[in-house]
């Protein structure tokens, strides 16, 4: 992966040197410090732009920081975080160790395992900012990524896992991914997943691989290339066999899950796959989904993880950064992200830890007629160690990409 990182830079013509001494860095143990360094500052947050409702979720935190901390924040949107890692790397590549132009990023699985293994990361912070003390350690996947440690270098700020949303007028739920490749066969070209390498198409081959492989267990270690041909041999025979069957026959996908929504609410196909329990109820809020629109899990379980913000080593606003990813786990934040009228995505934060007050601003939201309750979810299955990911997206291009 760093070996990955190393050789984007390099094709840029950048060449590899030793970093300089590094400037004084605000303490986050010092809360009063950073909270002073910060008014005035300007944070460049560098994150995912395919949503609606994530931008206008964004926009808000940066009212909040604008009038609560005087801190401006702007929305750098991106459509692939690989590209602010590969600046950030460049950067160091280039020995910028001061005034970056990422100041946070949202960032998990091979995104953050590749900057941490190469250095790009300021911390750790996230479990000195005043607001870890209300975050659900034990019951939330906070202090690993995709199987990586986080040690403190990246904060959590939203759980996610993996729903169908169905519209119910055209189909039932299906008990697993066995169960819906005879559901295509039997409906051809009103199924269809994002096209890899966006993050929801490759996140769909994870889940069928975990349904398929023989020993899922050995997807939270590295991939062994000894037997990895062998391990994801079922993955290859389920997609091949699902393709013709597929929105066009597998020719075309859509571009973005923004993209694999329109063509639900368009009934050009009856089922989308979703890494948010919420995402249906907020889309049949906002009218762009019909109302008979529902969400099941598989019966063995989902791929679950959470979302992170990260800090690189050169940013110009550490302090302003870390208003704001403390800001982001704050009870008002969480809340409003939780409801599925502003964003639908789940929580970091332990209940048991809120006072009456604020339990009260989760207690009283309705999660929408599509939104299954956290029983009905079940426990999530572990995200893949990253370097699954990595490879079975690059295989499913080389095999897929260009259309069949």
């Amino acid at each position: 992966m760093l070996k990955h990182l190393a050789g984007l830079a390099l094709a840029a013509g950048l060449f590899v040197a030793p970093l300089q001494a590094e400037t004084p860095q605000p303490n986050p143990a010092d809360w009063p410090a950073v909270l002073a360094e910060a008014k005035g500052q300007t944070v460049y947050w560098n994150a995912w732009g395919g949503s609606t409702t994530t931008n206008e979720f964004i926009a808000w935190i940066g009212q909040r920081a604008a009038e609560d901390y005087g801190v401006t924040l702007t929305h750098v949107k991106l459509s692939n975080t690989a590209d602010a890692v590969a600046r950030v790397l460049a950067e160091q590549q280039a020995v910028l160790t001061s005034g970056g132009a990422v100041d946070l990023i949202w960032i998990n699985g091979p995104n953050f395992a590749a900057m941490k293994e190469a250095g790009l990361l300021f911390g750790p912070f996230a479990e000195d900012l005043p607001n870890w003390q209300l975050v659900d350690v034990a019951g939330k996947p906070v202090q690993a990524d995709f199987t990586v440690p986080t040690d403190g270098m990246e904060s959590p700020w939203a759980t996610a896992q993996v729903v169908f949303m169905y519209d119910s007028a055209d189909m039932a739920p299906l008990a697993d991914m066995r169960a819906l490749l005879e559901w295509a066969r039997a409906n051809p070209g009103r199924f269809t997943y994002p096209q890899p390498p966006d993050f929801l198409g490759t996140t769909f081959l994870k889940q069928v691989l975990y349904e398929v492989v023989d020993d899922p267990s050995v997807l939270l270690a590295p991939v062994d290339q000894a037997d990895y041909a062998a391990v994801t041999a079922p993955l290859w025979a389920y997609i091949e066999a699902l393709t013709p069957h597929l929105w066009r026959q597998g020719r075309a996908y859509p571009e973005t899950g923004t993209r694999q929504i329109q063509l639900l609410a368009d009934d050009e196909v009856a089922l989308a796959i979703s890494f948010s329990p919420g995402e249906a109820s907020a889309a049949i809020a906002n009218g762009q989904l019909p109302a008979s629109v529902r969400t099941f899990v598989p019966s063995g379980g989902s791929i679950g993880n959470a979302s992170f913000v990260a800090i690189p080593f050169n940013a110009s606003a550490k302090a302003g950064a870390m208003v704001v990813a403390n800001l982001l786990l704050s009870p008002q934040a969480q809340a409003r992200a939780l409801d599925p009228a502003y964003l639908g995505y789940g929580t970091v934060l332990d209940m048991a830890r809120l006072s009456p007050g604020d339990r009260a601003l989760f207690d009283q939201i309705d999660l929408g007629i599509a939104t299954l309750a956290p029983d009905q979810l079940g426990a999530a299955l572990p995200e893949p160690h990253p370097s699954w990911m990595v490879q079975i997206e690059a295989d499913w291009i080389a095999r897929f990409g260009g259309g069949k």
